[in-house]
């Protein structure tokens, strides 16, 4: 897989004219590659791309592959950012959610990267867990506060199809936590998390001293981006490309099939969904002349806008529509209000 790897990153190398700003090890679990793995594809962005010394390198870590050679070794590398999947801080959670570490670990895997020298840590963590007291969210958000990370990400449990928890739902072995106690724990997150110098810069993400993340900017700024191996999708500013999942029709590619990659160009509806889609999520929200650039609102859209403003969920700024805190709430849902069908 890893040749695989190295040659997508090879075959693409002037889909991307300018520098990157971002190198991102994610999508499973990257940090059970070995040294010699991980160097292997960075040599290739090194060899094939435009870096700097100023491009974030993240790596996705789960506590129970952080020790003190494994963080020393990424350091080495090049790695100079970790995001780590804490998720939480009660063993229960953590044991039916399968996760290989415990909430002992959680605290220790933070503090060793931090004697490895790093000084750009982000943490996950996840909100309306079955039978999560509101107390033990305050107490699990005030732990990473006092570890003194660079930058937090927050989401709220999801039930997918097809997922054990979903059928443990369904069998009333779990209970899911309410809608009230989920949004509850969001406002608690919201105004915890500020009080404590966080700036909450997107639905889900919270950044101590402007440490935002770059990958993920890139996302909602709608940056072009390449995203390699099964599964992945890239960006490039007019279209979506997205590998196979199934990774031995991607590893043959170009010798057994052709077909190892889907793609489509965007219309301008869905260059304007998108626009709302993603520009809400964040503190820096639509920008007008972007709006404008595509054409402008319709007049439903016009007073749909002053709906929302008045409602409270929309903030009209000098350049762009920013969602409230209380419109972060239901982000997706005031986007799909301007949403238009081709």
């Amino acid at each position: 897989m890893i040749l695989s790897l190295k040659e997508e990153i090879i075959l693409r190398k002037n889909e991307i004219k300018t520098p990157i700003q971002s190198v991102y090890f994610g999508g499973g679990t990257p940090s059970i590659l070995y040294e010699e793995e991980l160097a292997s594809l960075l040599d290739a962005v090194h060899k094939h791309y435009a870096v700097d010394e100023k491009t974030e390198v993240t790596l996705e870590a789960n506590p129970e592959n952080i020790n003190k050679n494994s963080v020393l070794a990424w350091k080495g590398l090049g790695i100079n950012r970790l995001s780590i999947g804490l998720q939480s801080f009660k063993n229960d959670d953590l044991k039916w959610m399968n996760r290989g570490h415990n909430n002992t670990q959680n605290s220790a895997c933070v503090k060793t990267v931090y004697d490895a020298g790093f000084n750009n840590v982000s943490v996950d963590l996840i909100y309306g867990l079955p039978g999560l007291r509101n107390s033990e969210w305050e107490g699990f958000l005030k732990k990473v506060v006092r570890l003194g990370v660079e930058h937090i990400s927050a989401y709220c449990l999801t039930i997918e199809d097809k997922t054990k928890l979903k059928h443990d739902v369904e069998n009333k072995t779990i209970k899911p936590l309410s809608e009230r106690k989920q949004i509850e724990q969001f406002e608690f997150l919201c105004s915890f998390l500020k009080q404590s110098g966080y700036e909450h810069y997107e639905v889900s993400n919270f950044a101590l001293n402007k440490n935002y993340s770059k990958h993920n900017r890139s996302y909602w700024d709608r940056k072009e981006y390449i995203g390699v191996g099964p599964s992945a999708h890239s960006y490039s500013g007019k279209g979506r490309r997205w590998n196979v999942s199934n990774n031995h029709t991607y590893m043959a590619r170009g010798t057994k099939t052709k077909h190892w990659y889907n793609q489509e160009d965007l219309s301008t509806d869905s260059v304007w969904n998108e626009l709302f889609l993603t520009g809400l999520r964040t503190k820096w929200g639509v920008l007008k002349k972007d709006i404008a650039s595509l054409g402008g609102f319709t007049s439903n859209e016009q007073e749909e806008i002053k709906r929302m403003i008045d409602k409270g969920d929309l903030i009209d700024s000098a350049k762009a529509y920013v969602l409230s805190e209380k419109g972060l709430l239901f982000a997706d849902a005031i986007s799909e209000h301007f949403f238009r069908v081709s």
